[in-house]
C-alpha cells in the first residue's frame, strides 16, 4: 500500500473502514450501541469532509489501489510545533503490514516545523497503546475528555520529532 492524501472520492470508503475498524477494536470496551453512535457522528461523510479543508492539517490514506487499508488525519495546535494525531486506523485485515509505521511517517513529514506529536489512547485499547510505545511515544498525562466532547477518558502519549 502507498500513502497519499485522501480526496473527496475516498470518504465512503475511510468512513466503511472506519466503522469496521471501531466495531472490531471498541464493541467489547463501550459496547455495539455506543461505537455505532460515536462513528455516526464521528465518522460521517461530513464530519469527514469537513478534515479535507482544515487547515494546517493532514488527511492520509494507505491505498493498494483496490481498497483503502488504513487512514490517518493529524493536525497543528495553537502552537505550531504541537501536532495533534487525531486518527489513525488501519483496517482489522490489514494490521501488522507495515501500515500504520507508513502513516506515521508521513504525518511526521508533513509537519516539518513541529517537535511534538502528541495522540489520545484510549486505556484499554492495548493493541494501540503497544504500537505508540514501540514507535517511539512516551506517556504524557491523561484526559477526561478524548478528542474534546467525547466525555471519554483517555491516555495522552506524546513523541519528540523533526
Amino acid at each position: 500500500m502507498f500513502v497519499r492524501t485522501a480526496g473527496e472520492r475516498d470518504l465512503a470508503a475511510v468512513r466503511a473502514l472506519l466503522v469496521e475498524t471501531w466495531h472490531a477494536t471498541y464493541d467489547g470496551i463501550y459496547g455495539a450501541a455506543k461505537v455505532t453512535e460515536i462513528t455516526g457522528e464521528w465518522h460521517s461523510i461530513a464530519s469527514l469532509k469537513a478534515r479535507l479543508t482544515r487547515p494546517n492539517s493532514e488527511f492520509l490514506v494507505a491505498d493498494d489501489g483496490k481498497r483503502i487499508g488504513g487512514m490517518a488525519f493529524a493536525a497543528a495546535t495553537t502552537d505550531a510545533k504541537i501536532v495533534m494525531l487525531n486518527q489513525l486506523y488501519v483496517h482489522p485485515a490489514c494490521q501488522r503490514q507495515g501500515i500504520g509505521q507508513a502513516l506515521l511517517e508521513e504525518v511526521e513529514a508533513s509537519f516539518p516545523e513541529a517537535r511534538t506529536l502528541r495522540v489520545e489512547v484510549e486505556e484499554a485499547n492495548a493493541q494501540a497503546v503497544a504500537f505508540y510505545r514501540s514507535k517511539g511515544f512516551l506517556p504524557a498525562g491523561n484526559t477526561a475528555d478524548c478528542g474534546g466532547g467525547s466525555g471519554l477518558p483517555a491516555l495522552i502519549f506524546e513523541k519528540t520529532i523533526g
